[in-house]
Formats: C-alpha cells, sequence, structure tokens
C-alpha cells in the first residue's frame, strides 16, 4: 500500500495572474512591427537580388523565366522598391 507524505510547499497551487491585456497587446503590437520591418528589409534584400540577375541575364523577362516566375511579378518586385527608396530620405549612417 502507498503512503502518501504531506509536501507543504507542493501542496498549495500557486495560480499566476495572467498579463494584463493592455500589456500583451503592447507586446503583439511590438511584435508585428519587428515582422513588418523584417518583410520589408527581406522585400529589400530580394529586389537586390532581382537586379542582380538582370545584370546578369539582361532583362527581367530573362530573370523571371530563369526563376519561373511571370515578368510582372518581377517588373512589380523592382517598381515596389524604387518606390519605397524614392520615399525614403536618405540616411547618414
Amino acid at each position: 500500500m502507498n503512503c502518501l507524505h504531506p509536501t507543504p510547499l507542493l501542496d498549495k497551487i500557486v495560480v499566476m495572474d495572467p498579463k494584463p491585456w493592455r500589456d500583451r497587446v503592447r507586446d503583439e503590437e511590438e511584435l508585428l512591427a519587428q515582422l513588418n520591418q523584417a518583410a520589408s528589409d527581406a522585400a529589400s534584400r530580394r529586389a537586390q537580388a532581382l537586379r542582380d540577375g538582370v545584370k546578369e541575364l539582361g532583362t527581367v523577362a530573362d530573370v523571371a523565366r530563369d526563376l519561373g516566375r511571370s515578368w510582372q511579378a518581377v517588373d512589380q518586385a523592382l517598381k515596389r522598391d524604387d518606390r519605397k527608396k524614392a520615399a525614403k530620405p536618405p540616411t547618414t549612417e
């Protein structure tokens, strides 16, 4: 027969208060901002890679064909990046 011994520290169930909803919202908004910045940075790097492909292959259509994408998709990615760069003032880093 098993005999249970009292365990004073483990016998109490401690319920932790959940993080207040305002703090959770703030945390999630910060995370979304970080993710948006990461996506924007990735799109810029992708556009630069596409530009390098155009330099190597000669045309947007050749790059698109090589990647198995439409030339419109490649062209739009490049134009979006151009617009984003034009909207940002240059930094002095």
